[in-house]
């Protein structure tokens, strides 16, 4: 996902108005839709190679963006003071998060040990406006979230929060995280019971107190009314896309950072 795009062109040629939409490098069909609107609207107006000199430099400078995605420390930032113990006998447990575009998200949760299984969605607005064409309108309420089924005997809550502050996200950053901007990638905890919101408000109450980031934490921390599953393609997107310049800028360095600051947490994913 690319967090710019050229959506309306002004009659005057010199006018470029820039919004903030996510698109898929590749046979998406938000692509080609942007593909086709730039070649019809501004073919007339420009030289062929300077459409493509625009639309190379946008590209570039968004996926600078993402080295900003990563306010935390090099190391892995202080555990969870206020914590649930790991439980007695293997279960199932979810928690649910977003942190900018899920491709990342969901490429370094399902490298976490104890995770069971990620799938990565839409929370926060209703269940007729949960998908991909619509959330990207930013009028939806949805965010860009990973839903996280793991067992609590292999690890806790906390770790996972700890994760997500550490690795996935800025936690810092308001709707937006990097070249991604809008309110469906702000930084969210869905809790799905009163122990993860008292887990959860502790813990950034933790980190703000101890100024671990430069900036004040923005993540809000929500009840979880519903989790809606994100289409296929977005699925292990990361996985199966590793060539695809976004995720080589914007994903495998976090998948990079979870190897380097949790190595006893780190497990090898090659797919469902």
């Amino acid at each position: 996902m690319i967090g710019w795009l050229v959506r309306d062109i002004d009659p005057l040629p010199t006018t470029l108005q820039l919004h903030s939409v996510s698109f898929s490098g590749g046979p998406h069909p938000i692509w080609e839709r942007f593909r086709t609107l730039i070649m019809q609207k501004l073919s007339r107006r420009f030289h062929f190679r300077l459409i493509h000199l625009v639309l190379a430099l946008g590209v570039t400078i968004s996926l600078l963006a993402c080295t900003t995605t990563q306010a935390a420390p090099s190391g892995p930032i202080p555990a969870a003071k206020v914590d649930a113990p790991l439980a007695a006998a293997p279960g199932k447990q979810t928690a649910v998060f977003a942190g900018g575009c899920f491709w990342g998200t969901q490429s370094v949760f399902e490298r976490v040990k104890g995770v069971l299984k990620t799938t990565a969605g839409y929370s926060g607005g209703s269940a007729k406006t949960a998908t991909y064409d619509q959330v990207s309108t930013e009028t939806t309420g949805h965010a860009e979230s990973v839903e996280v089924i793991y067992d609590p005997s292999k690890i806790t809550y906390g770790q996972l929060l700890r994760i997500f502050f550490s690795v996935v996200h800025d936690p810092t950053q308001l709707n937006r995280q990097g070249p991604d901007v809008g309110t469906s990638y702000r930084s969210v905890i869905f809790y799905t019971d009163d122990e993860q919101m008292r887990i959860a408000t502790a813990y950034i109450a933790q980190l703000d107190a101890a100024k671990v980031f430069p900036k004040a934490i923005v993540t809000e921390v929500t009840p979880l009314k519903g989790f809606y599953r994100a289409e296929d393609y977005h699925q292990d997107y990361a996985l199966h896309h590793e060539e695809n310049p976004y995720i080589q800028v914007c994903d495998v360095p976090k998948i990079k950072a979870l190897k380097q600051q949790f190595p006893d947490l780190f497990v090898e994913y090659q797919g469902k």
